[in-house]
């Protein structure tokens, strides 16, 4: 016989998310945040590559992407930002910051160059493309739940 007892509330969210936001966020939508944060930082290191002139394309922005990509994957796991994949705060500037963090250790221990001009490229760019299309989503998101409460 079927329990009759009421299912139990789910835990408000945590400063991450507005009171009326879900606190479950869909696996499509973590999955998608994280491959546009995979393509941006490709799409950053494809740039820097084009600017400096460098040869094999394919290869080449691999090996300048993957300490950022390795960064960005430590960031998801440890902040588990699969929670709240669009959110500005704490989401969005933590894969940012842990992306670039982690990005230039990688790089140093590797052997690759890190300089501060490089660093302060990749704090900016890194910055527009990851909270940037967040801030647009948080945008329409917000627009979309003015429209329906209209």
């Amino acid at each position: 016989m079927p329990s009759s007892t009421p299912p139990l509330p789910r835990p408000a969210a945590t400063g991450s998310a507005p009171a009326s936001a879900p606190v479950s966020v869909s696996r499509r939508t973590a999955v998608w945040a994280a491959c546009a944060d995979a393509a941006l930082i490709l799409i950053f290191a494809a740039i820097g590559r084009d600017a400096h002139q460098r040869g094999d394309i394919i290869t080449g922005v691999f090996s300048t992407a993957w300490p950022f990509l390795a960064g960005a994957a430590v960031s998801w796991l440890a902040l588990r930002i699969w929670r709240a994949p669009l959110a500005l705060w704490p989401s969005g500037v933590g894969v940012w910051l842990g992306t670039v963090t982690v990005g230039m250790l990688l790089r140093a221990v590797t052997g690759q160059t890190v300089v501060l001009p490089f660093v302060i490229v990749a704090l900016l760019s890194l910055g527009l493309f990851l909270l940037g299309y967040r801030l647009v989503a948080a945008v329409i998101r917000r627009r979309n739940t003015r429209r329906g409460a209209a």
